[in-house]
C-alpha cells in the first residue's frame, strides 16, 4: 500500500474511442505534475484499469545516469521534484507495448503505474494512446465503481485527468459525485482505514475531450480532430488525381456519428462537390427530393466542365425524415442517374491513426497543463471541469453543462428540429457550412443586381504561404455567384504596372485549394515604388475594390494606398488585406494563413532529425527556422516537438544565456540513463543574432559537450513555405476570404449612395481582417499602425510570449539550473 506523503497524487487516464494527441495530454500532465510537486501516476487500459487495479506490488527501477555527478549539480544540489521523480522505469514498456511480455520487467498485474519524467519522453509524437482505451462494462456497475474507488485509496490518489468522450466525462462526473457514499461502503466494509476515509473524503476530477469527431459543445476543438482531418484530406488529395484521370467520381463515408465537422471541413478544404451532414440534411425545393438537387448541382459541375467528382457522407447523415444517407446509395444515384463511374471509400480508421499534426501537440500540452491547475484548485464545492479551447484560449467549463449541451444536439436531430442542433454548433461552423455553400455551387444566376456588382482586384503580397491559393478561390466563387468580376493581379504591384492581369473563371481555379505556394505569383515591391502609375493602372481597369492576401508587406501597402487616397482618387475603393504569412507577424492578429502549414512542416522535418539525434543518442541539433524577426514559428515550433532549448528575436541572444544552456546541456545529458541518451534539438530563429549564428552556437555546442554530447545543424529554410496547405490553413482561409468580400460588398455599396461624381471612402474601408480570440474584427490600416513595430516587422505584443517558458518548463530546465 502507498505511503503517505503528503503530496497530492494524480492519476491520468484515457477512455473511449483513441485519438491523436492522447498521449500529449499524458505526457503534460505528467510533466506539469510533478513541476506542481505532485506525484503522477497512468492508469492503464482506461476505467477498465481502475476497476482492475494492482494485484502485483511496485518494482520501482530507476537506471543509473550517465554522470554521476550531474545529480550534485542539477539545481544547485537542492533536490527538487523532479529529481525526486525523474523516472521509474516502466516508461519504455509502455512506449514498446512490451507491458504484458511474460519475461523480464512486465507490467502484467499492474494497471495503476507511477511514472515519473523520462517516462513519457518523445511521447507527444506517437498516434493513439500508449497507456491503453478500453470500454469497460464493469464501471458501469456500482460495484465496478466500488472497485475502482478502493484501487485508487489503495495507492493514495485522489485527484484524476479523464481524457475521452462524452461517456467518458460522464462517468467521472458520476464516479465523483458517487465518491462520499462509496469511501463510506469500503469503511463499514473494513476494507479501507478511518485514517484513509476522512484523507480521500473528496476525489478531484477533471476532464478533457479526446474525440475525433469535434462533437464536443463548449469548446472549438476536441483533442484528435484536427490529425483526423489531416487524414481526410490527405486521402481526397490523393484521391483527386485518379478521379480526374480516369473522369469519375468518388463518395467518401468519414466518421461523425451525430457530429458532421470533419465532412463539412473536409469539403470545404478539398474542395467537393456535395457533403452529407447529420445537423444538416439537404435542402429541397417543394415536390423535389435531395438525389434531384444533388444530380442538379454535380450535373452543372459536369457541363462546366469539371472532370471529378468528390461528395463527402458523414457516417451519421440523415435525410429530413432521419433515414439514414449511405455512401453506396449515392453511389447508385450517381451511375444510374448521370452515368458516371463512381467508387466509393471509407476511410474507416484510418482517420484515427498516424502521428499527431502540430495542433494536436500543441492543444493537448496547454489543456493538461490547465487541467493540472484546475484539480489542485479543485474544492468538493467547486464543479467537475473540462478543459477547453476557444479559438487559442484554453477555457475550464462546467463539465456537465458541456456533456448536456452536446447531448442535446443529438436530441434536437432525432426531433427533426436541425436548426436548433446548427444553432448548437459554434459560430465558426455555421459560417463554414455557408463558405461551403457558396464555394461548391454553380449558380445559374447572378445573385446581385447590375448596379452593385464589383470589379475585383486579387493581389498576392510578400513571401508565398499556404492557403493563398484557397482564399483566391473561395474569392473568386463568391465573386462569380454575386455576378462581379474576379481580376487577378499577377506578382504583385510589379504585375500590376505590367500589366498583368486577367479575369479567373470558376473552374480555372477548383484545384486550388490544395495547391500551396502562390498561382498568381508574389514578391515584395510595395506601392510606393510608382504610386502614380499604380492609381493609373487601378483607374485604367476600373477597379471597384481590391483583396491583398499576403504578410507584412501587404499590411504595408495598404497604408501606402490608404494614406495615397490624399492624392489619387482611384484609392477612394474598400480594400481589404487578409493576412497570409508563415510568420504569423501581422499585428494584432492571432493568426495567419500559412503559419499552420509551415508549423507542421517544421514538426515533420523535426521528428525526422530528432529520430537521427536519437539513433545517435547523445547528438543535438540546432534547427534554424524562418520567421523574420517574429519568434511565433520557432517558439510554436519548439512546443509542438519538445525542443530543450528556443532562440527568438524578441529574446535574443547573449553569452550569459549562452553559457547557461551549455550548463543544461551537460546537466540534462548527464541525467540520462547511461547508453539510453536522447537526441535533442535547439531551435533557432534566423533572425534570433547576428553575432550567435547557427553555425557558432552549434561549434560552441559540440566543443562544450565533451563526451556527454556531439552537436550538429540543420536548416530548414524555404521548405517551410511550400508544401500541400494543411487543412485548418485551407478551412482558415475560406472563412476569411468570404469575410472580406462581405466587407468589399458592404463599403462598396456605401459608396455607390454618396452624391457626387467624386467618391470619398472612409479610413474603415481600408481594414485588415484579424482572429482576436474567439471573433473575427475588422482593424482600420491607420489604427493598426499604432500596434506595429514597424521597424522589426512585428506586433508590438503577441500573445504566444509566455509560450517560451512552457517550453523551458517542460523540459526541466527551472528545475535543473
Amino acid at each position: 500500500m502507498s505511503q503517505s506523503t503528503g503530496k497530492m497524487k494524480l492519476a491520468v487516464l484515457t477512455s473511449g474511442g483513441d485519438s491523436a494527441g492522447m498521449n500529449a495530454v499524458v505526457r503534460a500532465i505528467v510533466k506539469i505534475g510533478i513541476l506542481r510537486g505532485c506525484e503522477t501516476w497512468i492508469v492503464r487500459e482506461g476505467y477498465e484499469g481502475l476497476v482492475r487495479g494492482n494485484t502485483q506490488a511496485h518494482s520501482l527501477h530507476t537506471d543509473l545516469p550517465a554522470d554521476a555527478s550531474a545529480l550534485k549539480h542539477a539545481h544547485r544540489g537542492v533536490p527538487t521534484n523532479l529529481m525526486e521523480n525523474l523516472r521509474f522505469g516502466d516508461g519504455d514498456l509502455l512506449r514498446d507495448g512490451t507491458g504484458d511480455h511474460h519475461h523480464g520487467r512486465t507490467l502484467k498485474g499492474r494497471y495503476i503505474v507511477r511514472v515519473g519524467w523520462d517516462d513519457v519522453r518523445g511521447w507527444f509524437a506517437e498516434g493513439g494512446t500508449l497507456i491503453g482505451t478500453a470500454r469497460s462494462t464493469a464501471f458501469r456497475t456500482p460495484e465496478g465503481r466500488l472497485s475502482a474507488a478502493r484501487n485508487l485509496i489503495k495507492e493514495g490518489i485522489d485527484a484524476l485527468a479523464v481524457c475521452g468522450g462524452d461517456g467518458s466525462l460522464t462517468g467521472a462526473d458520476l464516479f465523483r459525485s458517487e465518491w462520499p457514499s462509496l469511501v463510506s461502503q469500503l469503511l463499514t466494509q473494513g476494507v479501507i482505514t478511518e485514517e484513509q476515509a476522512e484523507k480521500h473524503g473528496h476525489l478531484k476530477i477533471v476532464g478533457l475531450v479526446g474525440s475525433i469527431d469535434n462533437d464536443m459543445s463548449m469548446t472549438d476543438l476536441t483533442i484528435g480532430a484536427p490529425t483526423a482531418l489531416h487524414r481526410i484530406c490527405e486521402a481526397i488529395d490523393n484521391i483527386n488525381s485518379t478521379a480526374a484521370s480516369h473522369s469519375r467520381a468518388f463518395v467518401l463515408e468519414v466518421m461523425g456519428r451525430h457530429c458532421g465537422w470533419l465532412a463539412l471541413l473536409a469539403g470545404v478544404s478539398s474542395g467537393a462537390d456535395f457533403i452529407f451532414i447529420p445537423e444538416r440534411p439537404p435542402q429541397t425545393i417543394p415536390g423535389g427530393t435531395w438525389e434531384d438537387d444533388m444530380c442538379e448541382a454535380i450535373r452543372g459541375h459536369r457541363e462546366a466542365g469539371k472532370r471529378k467528382t468528390i461528395v463527402i457522407v458523414a457516417e451519421g447523415a440523415l435525410d429530413e425524415n432521419l433515414q439514414p444517407i449511405r455512401a453506396e446509395y449515392v453511389k447508385e444515384i450517381l451511375t444510374e442517374r448521370l452515368g458516371l463511374d463512381t467508387r466509393v471509400t471509407t476511410l474507416g480508421h484510418t482517420q484515427r491513426g498516424g502521428r499527431p499534426c502540430a495542433f494536436d501537440r500543441i492543444l493537448p500540452t496547454l489543456q493538461g497543463e490547465e487541467a493540472v491547475k484546475a484539480l489542485l484548485e479543485a474544492t468538493p464545492d467547486t464543479p467537475s471541469y473540462m478543459i477547453g479551447v476557444r479559438e487559442n484560449k484554453i477555457i475550464r467549463v462546467p463539465l456537465m453543462e458541456a456533456v448536456a449541451m452536446t447531448r442535446a444536439v443529438a436530441d434536437a436531430i432525432g426531433a427533426k428540429d436541425f436548426a436548433k442542433a446548427m444553432s448548437m454548433r459554434d459560430p465558426e461552423f455555421y459560417q463554414s457550412l455557408e463558405g461551403f455553400f457558396a464555394t461548391s455551387t454553380l449558380f445559374k444566376e447572378k445573385q446581385l443586381p447590375h448596379c452593385r456588382r464589383m470589379r475585383v482586384a486579387i493581389m498576392h503580397m510578400g513571401a508565398p504561404a499556404g492557403g493563398m491559393n484557397a482564399a483566391t478561390r473561395a474569392a473568386v466563387r463568391y465573386c462569380i455567384k454575386q455576378g462581379h468580376h474576379p481580376l487577378a493581379v499577377h506578382n504583385g504591384f510589379r504585375g500590376l504596372l505590367d500589366d498583368n492581369i486577367h479575369e479567373l473563371s470558376w473552374l480555372g481555379v477548383d484545384a486550388w485549394t490544395s495547391r500551396g505556394g502562390s498561382e498568381l505569383g508574389t514578391n515584395r515591391t510595395l506601392p510606393d515604388v510608382d504610386l502614380g502609375a499604380v492609381a493609373a493602372r487601378f483607374q485604367e481597369h476600373n477597379f471597384h475594390a481590391l483583396l491583398m492576401i499576403g504578410g507584412f508587406e501587404a499590411f504595408n501597402a495598404l497604408l501606402i494606398l490608404e494614406t495615397g487616397r490624399k492624392h489619387y482618387p482611384a484609392f477612394h475603393i474598400p480594400m481589404a488585406h487578409l493576412p497570409a504569412t508563415i510568420s504569423n507577424n501581422v499585428p494584432m492578429t492571432e493568426f495567419s494563413l500559412g503559419s499552420d502549414t509551415s508549423l507542421n512542416a517544421l514538426v515533420d522535418a523535426c521528428d525526422s532529425i530528432k529520430q537521427s539525434a536519437s539513433a545517435s543518442r547523445n547528438r543535438v541539433f540546432v534547427v534554424e527556422t524562418q520567421g523574420g524577426k517574429c519568434g511565433y514559428l520557432a517558439t510554436m515550433g519548439a512546443l509542438a516537438t519538445g525542443a530543450s532549448i528556443v532562440y527568438t528575436p524578441e529574446q535574443g541572444m547573449n553569452l550569459d544565456t549562452l553559457r547557461q544552456d551549455v550548463k543544461f546541456l551537460k546537466i540534462r545529458y548527464g541525467l540520462d540513463a547511461k547508453g539510453k541518451s536522447e537526441g535533442r534539438m535547439v531551435i533557432r530563429n534566423e533572425c534570433a543574432s547576428t553575432v550567435y549564428t547557427t553555425d557558432v552556437v552549434t561549434k560552441m555546442f559540440k566543443e562544450e559537450g565533451g563526451n556527454l554530447f556531439d552537436a550538429r545543424s540543420a536548416s530548414l529554410g524555404h521548405t517551410l513555405q511550400g508544401g500541400v496547405p494543411s487543412p485548418m490553413d485551407r478551412a482558415r482561409a475560406a472563412r476569411l476570404s468570404l469575410r472580406c468580400m462581405a466587407f468589399l460588398e458592404e463599403h462598396h455599396d456605401a459608396l455607390q449612395k454618396q452624391v457626387g461624381k467624386v467618391k470619398q471612402a472612409p479610413p474603415e474601408s481600408a481594414a485588415v481582417i484579424t482572429i482576436q480570440g474567439s471573433a473575427l474584427k475588422w482593424v482600420p490600416v491607420q489604427e493598426m499602425v499604432q500596434h506595429a513595430d514597424m521597424k522589426n516587422r512585428r506586433g508590438k505584443t503577441a500573445w504566444w510570449a509566455e509560450i517560451k517558458d512552457l517550453v523551458e518548463a517542460l523540459v526541466g530546465r527551472p528545475e535543473i539550473l
